[in-house]
């Protein structure tokens, strides 16, 4: 009886190991490279509100080094580019409605994991505050933050608002839906500040001298950025990830981030 069970056994084994073993969303599914490559253009979502990273003007145009090194992507595959634009708020249904990547300082969450892939990451960031120069010393600390009376922006819908929201009590929250004009609030004294990624607030601090990035090398949290490409799709994915490790060695990133970064 025992010789009789055993190859029933070890043939269930094998049945499960091979269909254990095949990516999620394989099966009887092209990858996106190959169905990029047939259409011919890559699809890109972006949001065109958060700089250094992607920024869209008043008349269309997109900028950023996350938009740049969309072009060069699309280029190696030997495609078009197209940038379809989202918001925070819209990110992920956008993305699964519309995209084949998106782009533009996307911080890697397990929440966003759970409902797209990501790219492996190419900037390490991380939440800090920025504010007018004059109060640099006053936010210093959450503790310092997190005061009665102290009033601290965010754009609904992204990363930034949930840090704030988690570790702030006291402190007045004020949600302003424009990322692009956000900074603004700040100068014109509406708002105290905001902690955004360090990148974020170099950046901003290079073109407002009013402002002052605080601790942008010992930033509150860590966090890294990469792109989300759609969940279960490895073919597409590893791709992604060759491409984005040769641009980061081969001179590509450095060329790229430099008008932005220095």
């Amino acid at each position: 009886m025992k010789h009789r069970i055993l190859p029933l056994v070890l043939a269930l084994l094998l049945v499960g190991g091979v269909s254990s073993a095949a990516p999620a969303g394989e099966a009887g599914a092209r990858s996106r490279l190959d169905v990029v490559t047939a259409r011919g253009e890559l699809r890109v979502c972006s949001t065109g509100d958060y700089r250094p990273f992607t920024y869209r003007a008043a008349d269309g145009a997109w900028t950023g080094i996350d938009i740049d090194l969309a072009r060069d992507l699309a280029t190696k595959l030997g495609v078009r580019l197209k940038i379809v634009p989202t918001t925070w708020k819209t990110l992920l249904p956008d993305f699964h409605r519309h995209c084949d990547l998106a782009v533009g300082g996307i911080s890697i969450t397990l929440d966003r994991a759970r409902q797209a892939f990501y790219s492996k990451a190419y900037v390490r960031d991380g939440k800090t505050p920025i504010t007018r120069c004059e109060n640099k010393d006053r936010f210093q600390t959450l503790e310092q933050i997190d005061q009665p009376g102290v009033r601290v922006v965010v754009n609904p819908g992204g990363t930034n608002e949930q840090f704030a929201r988690a570790s702030l009590k006291r402190a007045t929250i004020v949600p302003h839906p424009d990322n692009n004009t956000i900074f603004d609030e700040i100068i014109a004294g509406r708002v105290d500040l905001m902690m955004t990624d360090a990148t974020e607030t170099k950046w901003q601090a290079k073109q407002r001298p009013e402002l002052c990035a605080v601790h942008p090398e010992t930033p509150f949290t860590f966090s890294e950025k990469a792109y989300l490409v759609p969940l279960g799709d490895v073919v597409f994915q590893q791709w992604v990830d060759q491409w984005l490790n040769l641009a980061l060695h081969d001179g590509t990133w450095a060329r790229i981030s430099k008008p932005w970064l220095g």
